[in-house]
């Protein structure tokens, strides 16, 4: 039940920004082994203005063409699990879109409970309607 929110440069096209969100999607469902529809994504498209980054950072070099990538997620993933997760993310972007990996940053927000989550109609949906 991953909520995702892409920030990235409004110069992009459509279709890269389509394909940065399937990216992220088709890697949550091979690595955190989300259902196919539990897609919930919110593209934001900044101006350049609004974009802040470092030319280097962690001896990585960053341009313009960065993109930010904020997963909230219920606890229980392993670390292999989230190092998979991430290194599938910036692969796929990578290789298809003009983003180059080195300019995906991945930032993972866990949460705790499914109390946290309301998926429509102002309640807290039971277990049984939910899958992993």
């Amino acid at each position: 039940m991953p909520f995702v929110r892409i920030s990235l440069p409004k110069k992009l096209s459509l279709e890269t920004k389509n394909t940065i969100s399937e990216s992220i999607h088709q890697s949550l469902i091979a690595e955190f082994n989300i259902p196919a529809a539990d897609y919930f994504h919110v593209i934001e498209e900044l101006e350049p203005h609004q974009i802040k980054y470092p030319e280097s950072y962690l001896d990585i070099s960053h341009s313009d063409e960065i993109i930010y990538v904020q997963i909230t997620a219920g606890q229980g993933r392993t670390l292999e699990q989230k190092k998979k997760l991430y290194h599938q993310i910036a692969t796929r972007i990578a290789a298809s879109t003009e983003i180059l990996i080195n300019n995906v940053i991945i930032v993972l927000l866990e949460n705790n409970g499914q109390e946290n989550w309301s998926f429509g109609n102002g309640e807290i949906q039971e277990q049984k309607h939910l899958k992993k």
